[in-house]
């Protein structure tokens, strides 16, 4: 089960926005009512990264949601996954496109 860090604060949101600019970070926004969120957290799980990954749980840390959203430019929807490279969303997928092997894909893609 790949590990990440729950992002509750949007202080916590701005120190990953601003490691971004070192090295890219994986992203994924969790509505913990939502069915199909709840399969794509289990994607989302299953990937070992090779990049520092971050969970916000859009229900309870709507602050830190909506900041995400005005800081990335990528309208909200719920599930959610980006990766950020210098304070930039390179890819992101929504819904049934979050998968382990989307993922997996999209991590390749920036790693070069």
């Amino acid at each position: 089960m790949a590990t990440y860090t729950e992002i509750t604060t949007i202080p916590e949101w701005e120190n990953v926005l601003q490691q971004s600019k070192e090295k890219p970070v994986l992203l994924f926004k969790h509505s913990t009512t939502c069915p199909v969120s709840a399969a794509a957290y289990r994607e989302f799980t299953s990937f070992e990264t090779g990049v520092d990954a971050y969970l916000v749980k859009v229900i309870e840390s709507r602050p830190v949601s909506n900041e995400i959203e005005s800081n990335l430019g990528v309208q909200h929807k719920s599930p959610q996954i980006f990766i950020v490279s210098n304070e930039e969303p390179v890819w992101h997928a929504s819904h049934w496109n979050i998968t382990e092997s989307k993922i997996g894909q999209a991590i390749q893609s920036t790693q070069g």
